[in-house]
Parts: structure tokens; C-alpha cells; sequence
């Protein structure tokens, strides 16, 4: 009886699995369609402006629920997780308040980042899509929760297709940088349109009863470590993986910028085909199982393994064939994002096998070491573009920082691995009684 609960257990984590990836695959699947028209619709400095307003709203983005969307997950009640979510939109209102207020005082500088001065109307995209953004993460973390995968999977979809269809749009018209961004924060308010169904219609009624305020201070304050660690760690690491577009625009001029934005673009897509319904389903998973005191040792080596195994042929492919695949596909401009991409790929495939580490230290609440691992790597990753921006060209500077994020997120791996097995497994750490 017990292999048979087992089995079926492990059978729902495959399923949900595939419903998310499979909706996922769909998503990439039109974005890839339709990559090469956007890639020979715009210039690589159009890729730049675009790759610029990334960086800056991913950074926000980063901590706009302060972290409180992925904290829905960990009550053992769905009452306490109502108004954790409640907790969560209240953030993101709140924080889009004070980026409203920010872009009005600070607007001319935040256009130079982007290398937009001309287009002062561009910088209020920036407060609605961080509000956008921050939506979408509490209404997924509360899909998660109620395991609503063909929700949060529908919703990359309808992400996708929207994006791509307002992107071409938008280069037919010639909207340049701006364009790609307007269809980029539109194609997010479709997704999040897509998902409020299920929290507004659906679970009206629970979210309803739910909701106390006294409820919503007491858990703000339980779950403090989340926006003291877990949004401080999070945004230092969008600024540390949004920052070389900045760099590379600052250094060496906003094409060149465009075009490791490009090559993230194309190298994070067909990583987000597995790591988004990973990061759903697992998160989901690992809760549930440290809740109910199970071993979790196994489940993280299996992840990590797959993953690495996912990874290693496409890695070995685009290091030895990068720059003449994206010539071939996008077009001739767009060499240099294939020079980049060889060596931007290593890191991001030891990058792709971290995502249990991370997800396995937010479950241990392990949020506190996290935050000041996050500023050790983070510091490097700055020096890094820093000491390359001012001693060598760009190409060598892609080199460097993606030899820095090797090294440390092989660390983080490491540490992780260290703490399932020897800390929870070896009963170091006690696991509450509440959770037996």
C-alpha cells in the first residue's frame, strides 16, 4: 500500500508536470516561430533600448511581492496562504506607488540608462509593468498553490503568442525599441488577465473567508524572512544578471549591448521550456514533503542530475556552432550575439542545474545565507564587468563574467547539496513537530 500511495504520488508530480510543460512547450514553440521575423525586423540597437528596460523592471520586478508570492506556498492551511496572498498584492501596490512617484523624479536619468532620452512617455511603462509583473507572480504563486497548473500553463501561452504577434506589429510599423517594449509589457497583462479567473472567480468564495487583517499582520510578520532575505537576494540577483547589458552599453555602445541581450533572449527561452514548469511543480512538491517530515535528500539529486543531463547536448552543441547557427536563423547582424552566446551558455547551463538549490534553500529557509551569498556573487559579477569594461573589449568581458557565474553558481550547488543531506537527514536541524 505504501509503494502504491508512493507511486501515485510521484504519478501526480509527472502530470503536473506535463501540463505545465506542455503548455510551456507551446509558448516556446511561438516564440521561436516567430523570433526569426522579430530578429530581421529590428537592429541589435533596438535589442539594446529593449535589453535596457529589462534590466531595469526585472530588478524591480524582483522584489515587488517582497518575496511574499512564493511564501503562499508554505502554510500547511489554504486560509493562512488567502491572506499571505493578500499580503502579496498589497506589496506590489504598494511598491508600484513609490515607482510611479521615482520615475516622475528621477526620469531623466532613468531615460539616459536606457538610452531612450527622446522618448519620455517610454519611462511609465516602467511603474505599469512592474505592477503587471508583480500581479502575475502573486496570482501564479496562488495557481501553484491550489495546483491550478493548466492555469499558470494556459497563461505562458497566451504570454507568448501575444508578445510575438504586438512585437511583429510593432516592427512593421517601425516603433523600434519601444515597440518591442509596449508588446512586452502588454503580452504580460494578457497572461495575468488570463490567470485572475481562477483567483477572482474560482476561489472568490475562499480567498473571501479568508481574509482578516489581523490574519494578514500576523503572517506578514511570521513570513518576515522572505522580504528581509529572500526580495534583498533576489533583486540583487536580477541587478547582477541584468547589470552586463548596462555595462555593455555603458563600455562599448548599445549594439553591442543588443546583442548579448539578443543571445540571452534565444538561450533563456528553450531553459524556461523546463524551468518554469520545474519551478511551479517542484516548489509545489518540496513543500509539500518537508510539511510532512519525508526525506528530501533524493528528490534534489534526481533534479539536479536531470537537469544537468537536460542541458550538457544543446550546451556542447551551441559552444562549438553558436555563431553560425544564429547567422543561418536570424540573420548576418546578429553574429556577434552567436559569439557571445558559446560562452554565455556555459554559465547558463550550470545556472539551468542550480534551480533545486534555490528552491530547496527558500523550503529549509535558508533565506538569511542566501541573501549574503547573493551579495558575495553579486559583488563579483559587478567586478567583473567593471574590470573587463575598463581593461578589455567586449568579447573578452563576456568571457569573464560568464567564467564568475560558473564558479559561484557551482558553489551554491555545492552548499545546497550540503545542507539537504547532512543538516535535514542527519537530524542536525530538527524538523518540527508540527510537520511529523
Amino acid at each position: 500500500m505504501l509503494k502504491l500511495i508512493q507511486y501515485l504520488k510521484a504519478s501526480r508530480f509527472v502530470r503536473n508536470m506535463s501540463v505545465v510543460m506542455s503548455g510551456t512547450a507551446v509558448a516556446q514553440l511561438i516564440g521561436f516561430s516567430l523570433t526569426p521575423i522579430i530578429s530581421r525586423l529590428f537592429d541589435p540597437s533596438d535589442f539594446g533600448v529593449f535589453g535596457s528596460f529589462i534590466a531595469i523592471s526585472n530588478v524591480v520586478a524582483a522584489g515587488v511581492t517582497l518575496q511574499y508570492s512564493q511564501a503562499i506556498m508554505l502554510p500547511k492551511e489554504d486560509k493562512d496562504a488567502a491572506n499571505i496572498f493578500a499580503v502579496s498584492v498589497l506589496s506590489v501596490l504598494t511598491i508600484t506607488l513609490f515607482g510611479i512617484f521615482t520615475a516622475y523624479i528621477f526620469s531623466d536619468r532613468l531615460l539616459g540608462i536606457l538610452n531612450a532620452p527622446e522618448a519620455k512617455w517610454l519611462l511609465w511603462f516602467l511603474p505599469f509593468g512592474i505592477f503587471i509583473d508583480g500581479v502575475n507572480q502573486s496570482f501564479q504563486g496562488w495557481c501553484i498553490r491550489r495546483k491550478a497548473f493548466d492555469k499558470t500553463a494556459c497563461s505562458q501561452i497566451v504570454r507568448s503568442g501575444s508578445t510575438g504577434a504586438l512585437q511583429i506589429a510593432s516592427g512593421l510599423f517601425q516603433f523600434g525599441g519601444t515597440g518591442l517594449i509596449a508588446a512586452f509589457v502588454a503580452g504580460n497583462g494578457a497572461a495575468s488577465m488570463n490567470l485572475s479567473r481562477r483567483v477572482f472567480v474560482t476561489d472568490r468564495v475562499l480567498l473571501k473567508s479568508s481574509l482578516a487583517w489581523n490574519r494578514i499582520r500576523r503572517l506578514a510578520v511570521e513570513y518576515r524572512d522572505f522580504p528581509m532575505y529572500a526580495a534583498t537576494q533576489n533583486v540583487m540577483n536580477a541587478l547582477s544578471q541584468g547589470l552586463p547589458v548596462i555595462f555593455l552599453g555603458y563600455f562599448y555602445g548599445i549594439a553591442i549591448a543588443g546583442a548579448y541581450a539578443f543571445g540571452m533572449r534565444l538561450l533563456k527561452a528553450p531553459m524556461n521550456f523546463v524551468l518554469i514548469a520545474l519551478r511551479q511543480v517542484l516548489f509545489q512538491k518540496v513543500s509539500e514533503a518537508y510539511n510532512a517530515g519525508q526525506d528530501l535528500f533524493p528528490l534534489f539529486i534526481k533534479t539536479t542530475l536531470g537537469l544537468a543531463a537536460i542541458a550538457l547536448p544543446p550546451s556542447i552543441l551551441l559552444i562549438l556552432w553558436a555563431p553560425g547557427i544564429f547567422t543561418w536563423a536570424f540573420g548576418e547582424q546578429w553574429l556577434t550575439a552567436g559569439e557571445y552566446a558559446r560562452w554565455i551558455v556555459l554559465w547558463l547551463m550550470v545556472t539551468f542545474c542550480d534551480v533545486p538549490s534555490v528552491l530547496f534553500a527558500k523550503v529549509l529557509r535558508k533565506q538569511k545565507q542566501l541573501f549574503f551569498y547573493e551579495i558575495f556573487q553579486s559583488s563579483l559579477r559587478i567586478g567583473s564587468l567593471v574590470i573587463g569594461g575598463l581593461y578589455f573589449n567586449a568579447y573578452t568581458t563576456v568571457i569573464i563574467f560568464s567564467m564568475v557565474g560558473i564558479v559561484l553558481n557551482s558553489i551554491l550547488i555545492a552548499w545546497i547539496t550540503f545542507e539537504v543531506k547532512y543538516k535535514l537527514i542527519n537530524s542536525d536541524i530538527d524538523i518540527p513537530t508540527n510537520r511529523l
